[in-house]
């Protein structure tokens, strides 16, 4: 193989896989997003050429792929959480296979359920939610707002990623399609990370109490919420009677 598409984890460094971190202290090139912490690109060995995601475009970091992968290096494409989880690891990939570059994707912790939990949020529980959607709040560099009407109608908790610069946009779509505006609700920043915030709030508050928050963040909202608010002791307690 010459070239990795590596899942970063979620934020906290020691959140990425065994086999992930041994890829990264063995490359040759590091083609790294803006969201992985430093500390794990400084894994990689010193003679390594490292490159950030910014200032370059999707399709610059595609053509990097494949002209580092050719020439038979070691590539680390390091990608926060999970490569094909809003990762835009499936288009790198079709870029390389395209290519004839080969290629092996190592999964991540995604934050679908590694921030959640960070916070104290367990995304399922027996009773209460059996079925998490997860949707993209980047609807507006997507072209299109989601289907609010579904995810509204949609059982269990709904889990928003990169939802914050849309917040209102989004709060106010699930509303005006049904969803109880006090449904529980979370907004989690920098989950995982040393400066993580939580703020939960009643859906229809949410985009005002999370005034102030920083990207990375990820919405949550559910009955599942309402376990953010406990301590450790209390969590397992409720968990165990319910």
């Amino acid at each position: 193989m010459s070239v990795f598409l590596v899942g970063a984890g979620p934020g906290d460094p020691g959140l990425i896989t065994v086999r992930g971190l041994e890829l990264v202290r063995s490359c040759d090139v590091v083609i790294h997003d803006r969201l992985v912490m430093p500390e794990l690109v400084d894994e990689a060995p010193a003679a390594a050429v490292r490159i950030a995601h910014e200032p370059h475009t999707q399709a610059e970091i595609n053509e990097l792929l494949v002209a580092h992968g050719r020439t038979g290096s070691r590539v680390v494409r390091l990608k926060g959480g999970d490569p094909f989880v809003f990762g835009r690891g499936g288009e790198e990939v079709l870029a390389l296979a395209e290519a004839g570059v080969p290629f092996e994707v190592v999964p991540g912790v995604s934050g679908l359920a590694a921030v959640p939990a960070a916070a104290g949020i367990p995304v399922t529980h027996r009773g209460l939610a059996s079925q998490v959607t997860l949707v993209s709040g980047h609807f507006a560099a997507e072209g299109a707002p989601p289907d609010y009407e579904a995810l509204a109608r949609a059982p269990g908790t709904l889990v928003v990623f990169m939802a914050l610069r849309t917040l209102g946009s989004v709060v106010e779509g699930l509303v005006r399609a049904g969803k109880n505006p006090r449904t529980p609700a979370a907004v989690i920043s920098h989950g995982t990370r040393p400066d993580q915030r939580v703020v939960v709030a009643p859906l229809a508050e949410l985009a005002e109490a999370a005034r102030g928050l920083e990207p990375p963040a990820l919405v949550v909202v559910g009955e599942v919420v309402r376990y953010a608010s406990l301590d450790a002791a209390q969590m397992l307690t409720s968990l165990s009677v319910a």
